[in-house]
């Protein structure tokens, strides 16, 4: 970072993870440096109620205000159906998700934006909001810090926009995923939980269990979710085969994910679209 950038007013993208709410607290306690003038919370309105408890928490915790911004419902857009002029209809599921073809092979993970539609842009939107970015502005007048540790330094990514720049405290101080609950447990902060949507798929089948045992009703969520993705799946005229919230290719309340595990289901971060999801 350079000298002028350091004279620039900070933003911490703040996903209520473990990472950015442990970059969070190291400002609170005077550790890094310099004091965000705020942090964003990208709201999907589809975490699990334990990262809304727990950013309730985190809030009352911080000298600097949270700002809670949001583009709507993201999973409602899973059963969203829009025609073309041309007559052909395509969904608005633009989440992660497995496919299997009509033969029965799986082609992985499909394009997906929902972080950048649902996290990044809205995100953005108040940073220029709040950092009074004109119209055209090529200036960089702000800088996103984003909560991106050691382990995942493959997820750092120039932001678009030509006013912005961003930083990662955590990769400046080496910090991993572990070191910051390492951190958080030395300073007596509770651990938070992990921040993800209820329906992504970005998970492993131990984090599926946890979410099946530990919080039923998101669960419950993202079984609903696995089959809305399948429906509307279904009615796209431009997709052709199944939709799948898991590897296997199975609907998600017919996996037993006490054996699965033993197999281990990657969380594929480095693919992540923008880098701003999980931390």
């Amino acid at each position: 970072m350079t000298f002028k950038q350091a004279h620039l007013p900070h933003y911490l993208s703040l996903g209520a993870g473990v990472q950015s709410s442990a970059l969070a607290l190291m400002y609170a306690t005077g550790e890094l440096s310099p004091m965000p003038k705020a942090a964003i919370f990208a709201d999907t309105q589809a975490e699990p109620e334990s990262v809304y408890r727990w950013l309730d928490w985190l809030e009352a915790k911080l000298p600097f205000p949270v700002h809670r911004v949001t583009k709507g419902d993201l999973g409602k857009t899973i059963s969203v159906m829009r025609t073309k002029a041309d007559g052909s209809v395509y969904s608005e599921s633009n989440i992660p998700f497995f496919a299997k073809d009509d033969v029965g092979n799986v082609t992985g993970f499909l394009k997906r934006q929902c972080t950048y539609q649902y996290k990044v842009r809205p995100i953005n939107q108040q940073l220029r909001k709040m950092a009074k970015i004109k119209r055209g502005q090529v200036e960089v007048g702000a800088v996103s810090v984003i909560g991106i540790s050691l382990d995942e330094f493959k997820r750092m990514k120039p932001p678009k926009e030509k006013w912005l720049v961003h930083r990662w405290p955590l990769v400046e101080q080496r910090f991993t995923r572990q070191k910051c609950k390492e951190w958080m447990q030395e300073k007596g902060f509770p651990v938070p939980p992990r921040s993800a949507c209820t329906f992504c798929a970005f998970r492993h089948d131990r984090e599926w269990r946890e979410m099946q045992l530990n919080e039923p009703k998101a669960f419950a969520s993202a079984v609903e979710m696995d089959k809305a993705l399948r429906k509307a799946k279904s009615e796209n005229t431009e997709f052709e085969g199944t939709a799948w919230l898991h590897r296997t290719c199975k609907p998600l309340e017919e996996i037993d994910f006490r054996t699965d595990v033993e197999r281990g289901q990657l969380t594929m971060w480095d693919d992540e679209c923008e880098g701003m999801c999980g931390v």
